[in-house]
């Protein structure tokens, strides 16, 4: 059986549209995993560790036949593939993949929480998930995308239109 989840990408080193690019591609070339939409690209300036350069953010919708904990190892196998290091909390990286949905089903272990716990918070994960998610209210939160995007305070959406990344060439599909 399918389940349709949901993950937040996002890059500020290096190529940052060429990061998420292959993040896509290395992502839907894994076995149980099939990404099925994809977001357009947005520019936000960091949050947390702000003395770093602006991330390149988006999200995709992904089928996956996966457990959430399985889904989790994959993405972070892409991220070490891309060469994630992981040294300072909310620091600059070669790419972040997080686990926002899966499915209806809300998770709460050691190492991963679905609804992704700071979500409802962030505009650069909201505005691309809007982008992707097929409408109606998010699990477990109870409120659409635009009900909590609603909820921010107006200077904390920083968050710009960059464009559209094309991931699908390599694997013939067509991408959206």
């Amino acid at each position: 059986m399918t389940v349709r989840s949901y993950l937040a990408l996002g890059s500020n080193l290096g190529d940052r549209a060429d990061n998420l690019r292959q993040a896509v591609q290395k992502l839907n070339g894994r076995k149980g995993i099939r990404v099925v939409r994809v977001s357009p690209v947005y520019e936000t300036d960091p949050v947390g560790y702000v003395e770093q350069d602006a991330f390149l953010n988006m999200a995709v919708a992904v089928e996956t036949d996966l457990s959430p904990e399985k889904l989790l190892e994959e993405a972070l196998a892409v991220e070490r593939e891309l060469g994630r290091v992981r040294t300072v909390r909310w620091g600059p990286r070669t790419i972040d993949i997080d686990v926002l949905l899966y499915g209806r089903q809300a998770v709460k272990q050691e190492h991963l929480v679905i609804p992704h716990p700071a979500m409802a918070e962030r505009a650069f994960v909201l505005i691309p998930l809007r982008d992707v998610w097929e409408g109606g209210p998010l699990p477990v939160f109870g409120r659409t995308v635009e009900d909590l995007l609603g909820l921010l305070p107006q200077d904390d959406k920083g968050v710009r239109k960059w464009g559209t990344i094309d991931w699908a060439i390599a694997f013939g599909h067509s991408g959206s």
